[in-house]
């Protein structure tokens, strides 16, 4: 936000003066080089930034801003660049300048203030996203660079050296589906016009790149950035309403009709291509098996939100219909522009022309409408029917020549593109039919399944409740009172019931086949669920139909406290070897979904405890699994957060028990991850690849099948073992079960304020209660998160380390192989350093400062620094490292980059929490402190 000199207002902010050393910059792997790019778009950004808040509120604010970014930043580079004596005075009067600055500002300069540092934030962010973008770029330029980690090609080179032949790839390959479900809690902070804006901001960054860039088209994409970032400035950045059920369904969809299903045919050509080069093989990218779908629990999540209803999942499915056939009419709609081989030059196939005269005798209204047709220009003359078909089919479904199913559609496809292949035409079917079909083949008419959820406690109540009106008049003589009327519980859920009994039959089939139970305990929630589908009207059993295969509605049981965790196998098992669930299985070939909560399951026993547990489940599912028979896909429930089971996705996946991975795996993304993973087609194609190479990686690992446990790794898993007891005895102890926590995390952070951001329809407690237990796992990180104490994130594994380590030398050094070779462990400490990289107890001291009771307040502060820095030294001991993430300096630099602006922002978040405390109240003020809480989530990159 630095001001601009009058030398640089001559020339552009992205000035390319030397036009190949700006291309060594793009394509150079030195470190001092290859950042060079970020380091002008970050620089360039600020300054735009600068001269807009100049213009749009005035150089006081300006130079506010400036006075208190530059002491912000001196305070980081002494905690970084000086020796550890020499900080502490400087660094407590820094602070306390900017305290005071803060202090002293009024409520609408706060405002102001924390919206300039947060829209740095979203510059900041759209600029390291730019510079992966560039990075990937770069890695793709030969054969001969080093491949990226967690690349495709990486992952088949690595398969190919270690002898695997192609036939064993493409067999593990055709194994693979992944299935990332989309979820709207906790939803994305930015409003929906912002991220648009950062959209557009976005896609000027990267046409800076092409060279030769001139200063004239520089200026050009300069002066767009700089109308953006005013636009951003005069835009309300804090929902004035919380959104509704419907709003959260369009922005999930926004990433499709904006990126994923254009986007999806070329990662499949970049998979053909990757084992083209590495294999040395002919292999087009229609040939390869479709190993991604797409799922969303937007609109169907019922679980503690009384919002979603039955009108939602409707609009969720309509939406979703609308948007997938909207492409199909646009993509044919193209085909018909570019098709226009003409019989007089190429022939086509007798099956091609005898399904035309088919099609003209069914619906003989199409050639009089397009009589201007060329008859020689076969391929377009089919393509009007295939139009009209489409047409009807999103907009009168029931009509008889709608389509009943996209793979009458794909059928057509598959015509045009044989009679293409057949004369001549094959580089034309590949480039233009071979996409279309991936497409139709990956979405359907259906675009993603929705999962419907409701909690097993419901279900439950609801039973009781109907059970009892049953029996009321069961006593053996005439009852002369009615049974009392249903409740608004039990008549909501009958009516979800039914209404999904309808929409199973008005929808494809796959748009609703998995009803996921939260909270269960016992076999019994599950034939709940199977009672209750079939009193409604559901077929939950599988079974063909006039229009293939109906799926059903398979009852997915998820298990999220320590305990329903400790006993989901058996729970499993007593459900496979049921005579009564013995048929459902076979309806579905012996499939089974289980799915394992990670955001619960931390709040309830901490994060060293969750991940293990959740590990040991993992295992133990799949060997009970095969015991019975059974085909199991694991439904993994990460967050975006470290707190709540999120990290690197790609790093989990390969940390996965051996035996225990069959290739199929679905995993929830959080709205709050979804723009900076969807929004853009690279981005993307990098996440999505990151998950399909780390299930091949995982599916090819040594011993994957049946190699048993070295003496070594049992000695890992005994230590795991004994850790994870210790962690959780320590974080019940000191967390669950002490009187203290809750009102220490209600009055010193800004949970309490959650409302206030808008940010999601669902209430933040599942009922009324106040006790932990009934608190939603998202506003439990958001609070720790937003006071920088990130609690969740590493809370009991330092003590869990010492304990274990302290007793003799062989033990710690136990652990530091455990760090460098069993991946999960390893897995294990990388989250929990990003965890504490993005904490700062100092700051999380003043928030403190906001407990009434000093006594408490101090008790509970001091047991957190007592461990936060336990928790440091150990990581660091285990690690062999100097400081937290020496192992991953990209995501080092990041935070590094970020904390001068989040500092601010926290210290006038504590301000107006101080006002409020007071007794101010105004909706200025809650307005006020709504934006700090996006701006520290767009700094930390995390809601909750």
């Amino acid at each position: 936000m630095n001001d601009s000199s009058p030398e640089s207002k001559s020339k552009p902010l992205w000035s390319a003066q030397d036009q190949s050393a700006r291309l060594l910059e793009l394509t150079s792997d030195e470190p001092h080089v290859k950042e060079a790019p970020l380091r002008r778009d970050v620089r360039s950004l600020g300054r735009l930034l600068g001269e807009v808040l100049k213009e749009q509120a005035g150089e006081n604010l300006f130079n506010t801003v400036e006075g208190i970014r530059q002491l912000a930043i001196e305070y980081r580079e002494l905690e970084h660049d000086s020796p550890a004596g020499a900080r502490g005075a400087r660094q407590d009067e820094l602070t306390e300048r900017v305290a005071r600055l803060v202090g002293d500002l009024d409520l609408v300069e706060a405002y102001r203030v924390t919206k300039a540092f947060a829209i740095y934030f979203e510059l900041t962010n759209l600029a390291e996203t730019n510079h992966r973008k560039r990075r990937r770029r770069t890695a793709q330029l030969s054969p001969a660079r080093l491949p990226q980690r967690g690349s495709i090609r990486g992952t088949l080179r690595h398969l190919r050296q270690s002898g695997i032949d192609l036939e064993t790839a493409l067999q593990w390959l055709q194994q693979i589906e992944v299935i990332p479900v989309f979820t709207a809690h906790p939803t994305e902070v930015a409003r929906r016009t912002v991220l648009f804006k950062r959209q557009r901001i976005a896609a000027s960054l990267e046409l800076l790149d092409r060279l030769p860039l001139t200063d004239a088209e520089a200026l050009k994409r300069e002066a767009a950035i700089a109308a953006e970032i005013t636009a951003l400035w005069q835009t309300d950045e804090v929902r004035r309403r919380p959104p509704t059920v419907r709003d959260e369904i369009k922005m999930g969809l926004d990433y499709y009709s904006g990126c994923l299903i254009d986007m999806l045919p070329g990662l499949y050509e970049e998979f053909a291509d990757a084992l083209r080069q590495e294999y040395e093989c002919e292999l087009t990218a229609a040939e390869l098996p479709t190993f991604l779908r797409f799922g969303s629990w937007i609109g169907g999540d019922r679980d503690g939100n009384p919002f979603v209803t039955a009108t939602s999942t409707r609009d969720a499915l309509q939406m979703a219909r609308q948007v997938i056939l909207g492409h199909y009419l646009a993509a044919s709609g193209a085909l018909m522009d570019r098709l226009s081989p003409s019989e007089q030059q190429a022939a086509v196939t007798p099956a091609l022309r005898d399904a035309l005269k088919e099609y003209a005798q069914q619906m003989p209204w199409i050639a009089p409408a397009n009589k201007t047709r060329a008859a020689e220009e076969i391929y377009r003359s089919y393509l009007d029917y295939v139009l009209e078909r489409l047409r009807l089919t999103r907009d009168q479904p029931d009509h008889a020549n709608a389509y009943p199913d996209a793979r009458d559609f794909a059928r057509d496809l598959k015509l045009l593109r044989l009679s293409l292949a057949a004369n001549g035409g094959a580089r034309v079917a590949e480039l233009l039919l071979d996409p279309l079909i991936r497409q139709v083949n990956t979405f359907g008419f259906h675009l993603h399944s929705l999962d419907i959820r409701q909690h097993a406690r419901v279900h439950a109540r609801v039973i009781a409740e109907l059970s009892g009106g049953a029996s009321a008049g069961e006593t053996g003589r005439m009852s002369m009172t009615l049974p009392a009327a249903p409740s608004d519980e039990t008549r909501s859920l009958l009516e979800s019931l039914r209404a999904i009994a309808d929409l199973k039959r008005e929808f494809p089939r796959p748009a609703i086949c998995s009803y996921v139970i939260s909270g269960v305990s016992k076999a019994e929630d599950v034939f709940a669920v199977i009672w209750l589908a079939r009193l409604c009207g559901i077929r939950v059993e599988g079974s063909p139909d006039s229009n293939g295969r109906d799926p059903g509605l398979m009852p997915v049981p998820l298990f999220e406290s320590i305990e329903d965790l400790r006993n989901c196998p058996e729970i499993c098992r007593q459900l496979w070897n049921s005579t009564d669930y013995a048929p459902l299985l076979d309806s579905w070939n012996r499939k089974q979904e289980v799915m394992l909560g990670y955001s619960d399951s931390n709040k309830d026993g901490g994060m060293l405890t969750s991940a293990w547990e959740i590990y040991k489940t993992h295992r133990a599912l799949h060997a009970v699994a095969h015991e019975c028979g059974v085909k199991l896909r694991l439904f993994h429930g990460r967050g975006g957060t470290v707190g709540r089971g999120g990290g690197p996705t790609h790093r989990a996946i390969v940390a996965q028990p051996r035996h225990a991975f069959s290739g199929s795996l679905k995993i929830t993304e959080q709205g709050e991850v979804l723009y900076w993973k969807y929004s853009d087609a690279a981005l993307a194609e990098r996440n999505l690849e990151l998950m399909v190479a780390a299930s091949l990686e995982a599916l090819a690992r040594p011993g994957s099948a049946e190699t048993k446990e070295t003496a070594e790794e049992k000695q890992w898993e005994a230590a795991m073992e004994e850790m994870s007891a210790s962690a959780f005895n320590f974080y019940r102890l000191h967390i669950v079960e002490n009187p203290d926590v809750l009102t220490y995390f209600e009055e010193a952070t800004p949970v309490q304020e959650l409302e206030h951001a808008r940010i999601g329809s669902r209430p933040a407690r599942r009922n009324a209660n106040r006790g932990l237990e009934d608190l939603r796992a998202i506003p439990w990180v958001f609070g720790w998160m937003q006071s920088r104490h990130v609690l969740p994130g590493w809370f009991g594994v330092g003590y869990a380390l010492e304990q274990f380590a302290e007793s003799n030398a062989a033990r710690e050094r136990r652990l530091q192989v455990m760090a460098k070779e069993f991946a999960f462990f390893s897995d294990l400490i990388g989250n929990v350093e990003i965890g504490m990289a993005k904490a700062d107890l100092t700051i999380a001291h003043r928030y403190a400062a906001l407990v009434k009771d000093e006594v408490m307040r101090e008790r509970v502060f001091k047991m957190i620094v007592e461990e936060f820095e336990r928790t440091r030294r150990m990581i660091l001991r285990v690690t062999g490292q100097k400081e937290l993430l020496s192992g991953n300096p990209v995501l080092a630099r990041s935070i590094r980059l970020r904390n001068p602006y989040v500092d601010p922002l926290s210290l006038i978040q504590f301000a107006l929490l101080r006002r409020k405390q007071a007794g101010e109240e105004s909706e200025a003020l809650n307005y006020a402190l709504a934006a700090t809480i996006n701006g520290i989530a767009a700094g930390l990159r995390n809601t909750g």
